[in-house]
Parts: C-alpha cells; sequence; structure tokens
C-alpha cells in the first residue's frame, strides 16, 4: 500500500520493526500500575535511586486516577441512571478505588520521601 509519493508501505515496515514486544516499564507506568514488587520485575527499575523509582511510582498513581475518574464520569452520564440502580454500586467501587489509590500515594511519599 502506497500512500501519494510511493513511500507509505517503506515507512510502515520500518516502524513496525521498531517495536518492541513485551511490557516494559514506561507502558506498565502508562497503564497505571504503580506496585513496587511488580515494577521491580523491570531489571532497569533496579538500577534507579529512590527518587526516580518514587517519581516512576507518582505517575502511575497519576494515571489510575485519571483512569478512574474517567470511568466515574462515564458511568455518572449514563442515560436514565435513576433506573439502574447496579450503576450506584458501580459508583461506589470507583470511590473506594480512589480512595484507596490516595491512601497508597500517600503511604509510598512517606516511605520514599524520608
Amino acid at each position: 500500500m502506497n500512500d501519494e509519493f510511493g513511500e507509505f508501505s517503506e515507512r510502515l515496515s520500518k516502524s513496525k520493526s521498531k517495536k518492541k514486544k513485551g511490557m516494559t516499564l514506561e507502558k506498565t507506568v502508562e497503564m497505571g500500575e504503580y506496585n513496587p514488587q511488580y515494577l521491580s520485575t523491570f531489571p532497569e527499575r533496579i538500577t534507579y535511586s529512590k527518587i526516580i523509582r518514587w517519581q516512576y511510582i507518582r505517575r502511575a498513581l497519576k494515571n489510575r486516577r485519571q483512569f478512574l475518574l474517567l470511568n466515574w464520569a462515564e458511568t455518572n452520564n449514563v442515560l436514565d441512571f435513576r433506573l439502574k440502580p447496579d450503576m450506584k454500586l458501580v459508583l461506589d467501587n470507583i470511590n473506594k478505588q480512589i480512595e484507596f489509590i490516595n491512601k497508597e500515594e500517600k503511604r509510598f511519599r512517606l516511605e520514599y520521601l524520608t
């Protein structure tokens, strides 16, 4: 498949060959995984200082919180919310997870910054 300059397929094949398979530390953090035990399975993380490890955890917590808030907003905007009482349970569970994330952030802040 070519674009107007006849280069599309060439660029596409080059970009595919550069992609790494599997999860990387960056991908994992972007997806909101903040558990230090899981993150320590990536060999490059072991060489990082405590402050840099904290920054990765902090960014993962931020991403997880953003994901949860987005889910909360999408769930809250369901049409005829009053006719779907099970959605209240979903919102309550999302709120519990947000509270848990806030507690985890405080715990990690104490652990990594003291």
